[in-house]
């Protein structure tokens, strides 16, 4: 497949690639929310939930899928609670027609409560056993969290998009230019690990203690990255929660304190990172009906002002621990 989207992937293409597996679906495929990737749940016929991921043509090499997936497999061998795909015919990584895919088993959970300081905890200790294994050894073919790949590639992405209003270039690029500035001059890791790298709370189930679904965009970069995603409210709870979750994190693996002021840097990263995103997808047609919003001159207000915000953010000290 040479393009980004999944144009071909039918609902025979569907079937067809799972049971090119020895797996036979018994139940219809249920959509997942997933919209980098396609993901279905189904029922298998010896009663199994199952679920199939098809990974988004051209995004990633074969190479990077299957260290992901090496990576999910020794997390599991540490017996550290995430859904890591199934060996199948000796590989976990399965080709149909061009479309790459992986078989997993289905799980369920409850939402994390990112206002729940009990599991904020564990997430702390959860993290930090998963980076005591992440530390053994570096990825060698994903990609890492760099400047590059997180401001300089989409803020060309935004330069180039007709998404953003013709009116509101001026005013966004005012404001998004030194935000780059500023979060250039301040993202310096002192370290770099293997990552989740995008350990939000809608990655989360909680099943008597968390687990992780997704290591779709696992990289390497420095160990805040996993952690600060877990804060919310002002920055007097943020402080509250960063204190609970180092301390419990800290039972497995040691934090580097400077790295507590990349948290605003890596925020704005993910900021431009993530309106590019949606920008360079726009093509495919699940993403207008999904980000409707997105075309709009509210949401490209809305952003000048959170990256405002975000500029204040950055010129303020970072937060810091008070164990």
């Amino acid at each position: 497949m040479s393009d980004f989207t999944f144009t071909g992937l039918t609902p025979d293409v569907l079937l067809d690639a799972i049971e090119s597996c020895g797996i036979y679906p018994q139940s219809g495929l249920l959509a997942l929310n997933s919209y980098e990737n396609r993901v279905y749940q189904f029922q298998a016929d010896d009663g199994q939930r199952m679920v199939v991921k098809f990974y988004r043509p051209a995004r990633w090499s074969n190479e990077q899928i299957l260290e992901e997936h090496a990576f999910a497999l020794e997390l599991a061998d540490a017996e550290i609670p995430l859904v890591a795909p199934y060996i199948i015919n000796q590989t976990t990584l399965h080709t149909y027609q061009g479309f790459r895919f992986a078989v997993f088993p289905s799980v369920g959970g409850r939402q994390f409560e990112i206002d729940n300081l009990d599991q904020i905890e564990w997430m702390g200790r959860f993290i930090g056993r998963m980076h005591r294994v992440a530390q053994a050894k570096p990825f060698v073919h994903r990609l890492p969290l760099d400047t590059e790949h997180f401001l300089t590639q989409p803020l060309a992405e935004l330069e180039h998009s007709e998404l953003l209003p013709d009116h509101l270039k001026t005013a966004f690029f005012a404001i998004a230019e030194p935000v780059i500035a500023q979060t250039r001059k301040l993202y310096q890791p002192f370290g770099q690990i293997r990552l989740h790298g995008d350990c939000h709370p809608g990655n989360i189930l909680w099943r008597d203690g968390p687990l992780f679904v997704d290591l779709d965009d696992c990289r390497m970069g420095p160990a805040i990255q996993d952690l600060w995603m877990m804060l919310s409210g002002d920055r007097s709870q943020q402080l509250l929660q960063l204190d609970t979750m180092v301390e419990a994190y800290e039972e497995f693996h040691e934090l580097d304190r400077r790295e507590l002021a990349l948290i605003e840097p890596l925020r704005a990263m993910r900021m431009v990172h993530y309106m590019a995103w949606l920008s360079k997808r726009w093509q495919d047609s699940a993403f207008p009906r999904a980000f409707p919003w997105f075309a709009e001159d509210k949401y490209w207000e809305n952003q000048i002002l959170a990256l405002k915000e975000q500029l204040s953010a950055l010129q303020e000290p970072p937060l810091s621990l008070g164990m």
